[in-house]
């Protein structure tokens, strides 16, 4: 639990950043533009794919679209998309949004049997007056705007679903996403998401998030990745934020919207990253054990983080590499 004492450590930037690790203390991240940002291990080949559209000129929504359904389609990824695990009955169900700096934005929530819920999200926002849809109704849209209808529950998802019917209890573990597929990442018992931002040629922001939620969650349970403000916030303005971890505690925050407006007001995005986590743990200490995480990147390409929890990762991409993978700094 943070005491004043540690809030006011917290708040210091030449506190936190001696006692974190190496990363931090070269100094505040400064990519060039265009470039591209995603958290975890597998953000790093989406970052790849966003990377292609924007060293050809695209624009930072057509590559964020693009590096969101790499995992979308990655069978060995049960964290987000087609091979995501199911709800406690079953039901593979996968969120979504989409933002540009322009407030631009699009999402879709519990959608069932489309196989890239991202691509649904940017039609939402282009072809409807409506944020977010939902459940059958996003299903209904998606099909009558052509996404092929799709089983989304492999073998292998099917597999630890009735395993885990065995003992039928929910113990989310923190970090899962880390590591190689098969020792961690999207474990059996977890959740998670890929948030990624854009900066393009012409120095225009896009946001994307996507996530197939928690693990064996109740039957219509969404988080935060759909919302707009909690998951994701574009301003081209000042910049954008995505979150990471256990979505409910990012939802009683708005906590990719706070992120932003701190930014807004002045704080780098570490601080502003850094200071959303700490208004999560202030409010409900409880939390501690969980994972929460924020990445933002201001409109000049300045870089930051910060979790509850070390382990969370994110990956990084412009001109100079593609697959740099940085640890976010963290309380525990």
């Amino acid at each position: 639990m943070l005491n004043r004492r540690d809030v006011i450590k917290a708040s210091m930037a030449g506190s936190a950043l001696a006692a974190a690790s190496g990363a931090a203390a070269e100094g505040p991240i400064q990519l060039s533009t265009p470039c591209v940002i995603s958290t975890w291990d597998f953000g790093v080949a989406a970052n790849q794919a966003a990377w292609q559209v924007l060293a050809a000129g695209g624009s930072a929504l057509d590559a964020v679209e693009a590096g969101a359904r790499v995992p979308e389609a990655d069978l060995k990824n049960h964290s987000v998309g087609r091979a995501g695990y199911p709800d406690r009955d079953g039901h593979v169900t996968l969120d979504a949004s989409i933002m540009t700096g322009a407030g631009e934005c699009g999402a879709v929530a519990g959608i069932e049997h489309i196989a890239h819920p991202i691509s649904v999200a940017r039609r939402v926002m282009e072809k409807t007056p409506h944020v977010l849809l939902v459940g059958e109704g996003a299903l209904q849209f998606a099909l009558e705007q052509g996404f092929p209808r799709e089983e989304l529950l492999t073998p292998e998802s099917a597999a630890a679903w009735k395993e885990w019917l065995k003992t039928n209890r929910y113990s989310p573990v923190a970090n899962s996403e880390v590591g190689t597929y098969g020792k961690g990442a999207g474990g059996p018992n977890n959740h998670d998401t890929i948030g990624m931002l854009a900066i393009d040629a012409r120095g225009e922001l896009a946001g994307a998030c996507t996530t197939s939620g928690m693990a064996w969650k109740l039957r219509g349970r969404v988080g935060d990745s759909p919302i707009i403000g909690a998951g994701l916030y574009v301003d081209g303005e000042v910049g954008a934020a995505t979150s990471t971890g256990v979505g409910e505690e990012v939802i009683r925050n708005a906590g990719s919207f706070l992120v932003v407006e701190l930014m807004r007001q002045g704080r780098s995005p570490q601080a502003a990253c850094r200071e959303a986590v700490t208004r999560i743990l202030k409010k409900r200490p409880q939390v501690k054990d969980d994972q929460v995480g924020f990445l933002a990147i201001t409109r000049r390409g300045e870089v930051g983080a910060w979790a509850i929890q070390k382990g969370f990762t994110y990956a990084l991409c412009d001109a100079g590499t593609q697959d740099r993978l940085l640890p976010g700094e963290a309380f525990y």
